[in-house]
């Protein structure tokens, strides 16, 4: 006769027992009475909370002078505030009836247990508020708070067999639920170091005045970069993952994407040769097209560029590399403007000359080390056509700003010495007796 398949594994009947078997204990009259403690005890708590936050939070807003992060930390242990009056008020009644009543250990037992796990859920919540990211911060800290319950509760070897139990297997490869998450974990505890090293280092780069500003991006990058592939891999490798195939396998993604991916990839590439010749770097003045800004930072795929209206531009790098930059403030931050303008033909071009020299001196941001000067370019219909060229040496305070400043400038010094400027005139003349229609 046939033996029968069990329908369920062996590995979750063992679970499931176990946390029966945890009920049934609840059931016993001792145990009764430490499940009516602690259910009093969250009442207790939950009343004290709707109480005294309202007053709390009222409290806080006159603390708008205090640093930010005393503000946050309140903010965040008032948030716990059920929480931490929990494990306060359990931690009370244990040491009432361990010392002072003298009761047997049994007897607070279960209460024992549930403080251990709410002051390890309340470390857990204090430490996430460490992780900056929201996602990431909640994910971790519902996983350590699964792992502790179960921890406290003895659920963690059955646990462990169950989700190993749950495996897909492909010839000799065999890939468990239990490997997965073990897999996620550690790399997500060296992802976390990774970029806590890369963000520390990091601001030791950028604070070293001795290294220029695009190498300090290509280093931080490049730190990143090898920091994050190492937890990675290292990752992999210590839960027991063969890292031959992968390498095979990730070959062949490689090629396939490299096809697919060209206009990324050249991007990618374009930024190291971007950072590594030092042509452009952050809080340099450049001009493309018709965009015209400061770099603010330098990425793996885009250059950000701010411009004076507040608008900011990603530009790929490629466009960079192929394309005619004009780069304001590459070798130095000396820049040439030049205007334009016309004056009639009655006036001393010798004088207009001068006049126009001496207005840029009281412009506050041309330079006077350089005298500016002006030549006459044509002799047009119905002006003399001259131009003034003035330098700067602050492009990120703007062009057009400054133009507008020097031509004012003019203005005011041809109107004080009699300079006209000429405008196209023009004179209609009505032929015969004939009054003119009506519209």
């Amino acid at each position: 006769m046939e033996q029968e398949t069990p329908i369920i594994a062996p590995e979750v009947q063992g679970f499931i027992n176990q946390v029966l078997a945890f009920v049934q204990t609840l059931t016993l009259p001792s145990r009764l009475l430490q499940v009516g403690i602690l259910v009093a005890v969250f009442v207790v708590a939950w009343l004290i909370n709707h109480y005294i936050a309202p007053r709390l939070r009222t409290r806080m807003r006159g603390l708008e002078r205090r640093p930010k992060w005393q503000l946050r930390w309140l903010l965040i242990l008032l948030q716990r505030l059920r929480l931490i009056l929990f494990v306060l008020l359990t931690g009370i009644i244990i040491i009432v009836m361990r010392d002072v009543i003298g009761t047997f250990p049994s007897r607070y037992y279960l209460l024992n247990i549930f403080w251990a796990i709410s002051f390890a859920w309340l470390g857990i919540a204090l430490l996430a508020q460490l992780i900056r990211n929201r996602f990431l911060s909640r994910i971790v800290r519902l996983s350590a708070w699964t792992y502790v319950a179960l921890y406290y509760l003895g659920f963690v070897e059955t646990t462990a067999a169950m989700l190993d139990n749950l495996a897909v297997e492909f010839g000799d490869f065999r890939l468990s639920a239990y490997a997965v998450l073990k897999a996620l974990v550690v790399t997500g505890l060296l992802f976390f170091t990774a970029r806590m090293i890369a963000t520390a280092t990091a601001r030791r780069i950028r604070t070293n005045e001795d290294i220029s500003p695009s190498m300090q991006v290509l280093a931080t990058k490049f730190l990143q970069l090898a920091l994050y592939g190492a937890a990675f891999f290292i990752g992999l490798k210590a839960v027991g993952f063969d890292l031959t195939g992968l390498a095979v396998l990730s070959g062949a993604i490689g090629l396939g994407l490299g096809f697919g991916l060209q206009k990324v990839v050249s991007n990618l590439v374009s930024g190291v040769i971007i950072l590594l010749d030092k042509s452009i770097k952050p809080g340099d003045v450049i001009s493309l097209g018709d965009t015209f800004g400061w770099i603010d930072s330098l990425g793996a795929r885009y250059v950000s560029v701010v411009t004076r209206d507040g608008r900011e531009y990603l530009i790929p790098n490629e466009d960079l590399i192929t394309g005619q930059v004009v780069n304001w403030s590459h070798s130095n931050d000396l820049v040439r403007l030049d205007i334009y303008f016309g004056t009639s033909y009655g006036c001393d071009p010798h004088e207009v000359r001068r006049i126009a020299v001496g207005a840029t001196e009281g412009v506050g941001r041309v330079l006077a080390s350089k005298t500016p000067v002006c030549h006459i370019v044509g002799f047009g219909n119905s002006s003399v056509d001259y131009i003034l060229r003035f330098w700067i040496t602050d492009p990120t305070g703007g062009l057009t700003n400054i133009r507008g400043d020097v031509y004012l400038a003019l203005w005011d010094a041809f109107k004080a010495n009699g300079i006209s400027i000429p405008f196209p005139q023009r004179e209609v003349r009505l032929l015969g007796n004939d009054p003119p229609p009506r519209g």
